[in-house]
């Protein structure tokens, strides 16, 4: 499915992408298993991670696989959408991945939830529409403009983010390591 999954897929990964060019000391990767626990390796669409010599939670095994949690997993929904809610939601969450976001396509639907005390809360929209990550200091996004295709205004109000004295304290700290 191009519009369904591929598009949609494609648009996270330039606004997750930016965001890990302009962070030093923060990775991403595109359908990497990630190693959570005995019964759970799934397969995110993308994932968002602080380097283990940064702090992060995860790290990388000899094997080339990431070994737990990362900070933010990302999972577009077309006709996943009722086990990226339920059962990798659960995973997840018991795991310790700190932001998970599901974009449920065929519905116009966005979901960004927050592990706040071991559950998930759903994170809102501040007045102008902007979503900010509370793992990721700079990380804004119009859910507006990811829906309809703006690409152009979604990466203008993520310079935004990354433009904010949030953003450089953050790579300030990553830079200092763990």
């Amino acid at each position: 499915m191009f519009k369904g999954h591929g598009q949609p897929h494609f648009d996270l990964i330039v606004w997750l992408g930016n965001y890990k060019v302009s962070t030093p000391g923060v990775e991403s990767g595109d359908n990497v298993t990630v190693r959570l626990d005995l019964d759970n390796e799934p397969q995110p669409d993308v994932v968002l991670l602080i380097e283990e010599s940064r702090g992060g939670q995860t790290r990388i095994s000899d094997d080339d696989y990431i070994e737990g949690a990362s900070e933010l997993i990302a999972e577009v929904a077309a006709s996943s959408a009722s086990n990226d809610l339920h059962d990798k939601k659960k995973a997840y969450r018991r795991n310790g991945v700190k932001e998970y976001i599901v974009w449920q396509v065929l519905e116009n639907k966005f979901d960004w939830f927050s592990l706040e005390d071991g559950e998930y809360i759903s994170l809102t929209a501040d007045e102008s529409g902007v979503i900010k990550s509370k793992v990721f200091p700079g990380l804004w996004l119009t859910v507006d403009a990811l829906i309809t295709g703006n690409m152009t205004k979604v990466l203008a109000v993520l310079q935004q983010g990354l433009s904010s004295p949030e953003h450089g304290d953050f790579v300030q700290r990553l830079s200092q390591g763990s």
